[in-house]
């Protein structure tokens, strides 16, 4: 079953996710899901939050081949590198309007895989970036809230043009 994706400003989307207490196949389940959203639209990440599933669920996939995609559960910052990088980030739950987001180059995140072991893994460039996006959504939070108020209201007053919402 794939399930439909939440738009802005769906309240859920404010709301941080519960931890998940161990894998299961409605973990899985919910992971094949998330992933076929994520290469439907296509994206390098999703957080399950956006999905409206109130999990500390994610997948990456930032890879040029695909095919790569990370499953995390209650991912976890440990350490983030003083060196920040720039992306363009964008929701599906906002379609229409993304902005240049400054986040730490490389994160060291520990996070619960497929197979319900805790993992410690590496991430920079394109693949920290979404990392950090898809917990920021796990936290409640949009990538537009770590812009300036001035180009926050601008973002979505351009957003609310183009689809009628913010």
């Amino acid at each position: 079953m794939t399930r439909g994706l939440l738009s802005w400003p769906d309240r859920r989307l404010r709301t941080a996710a519960e931890p998940v207490e161990q894998v299961s196949d409605e973990t899985r389940a919910v992971w094949d899901d998330m992933v076929a959203v994520m290469e439907a639209m296509p994206g390098v990440g999703l957080a399950a939050v956006q999905l409206g599933v109130m999990q500390r669920l994610a997948v990456v996939d930032a890879s040029t081949e695909r095919g790569q995609v990370v499953r995390m559960a209650n991912p976890e910052i440990l350490h983030a590198s003083a060196r920040l990088n720039t992306h363009e980030e964008a929701s599906p739950c906002l379609p229409g309007v993304s902005a240049r987001v400054k986040r730490p180059r490389a994160v060291t995140v520990r996070f619960m895989n497929d197979e319900g072991v805790i993992e410690r893994r590496d991430f920079v460039g394109l693949w920290a970036t979404s990392v950090q996006h898809q917990i920021d959504h796990l936290d409640g939070k949009m990538y537009f809230d770590r812009l300036s108020r001035v180009k926050r209201d601008m973002l979505l007053k351009r957003a609310a043009k183009i689809g009628g919402r913010a």
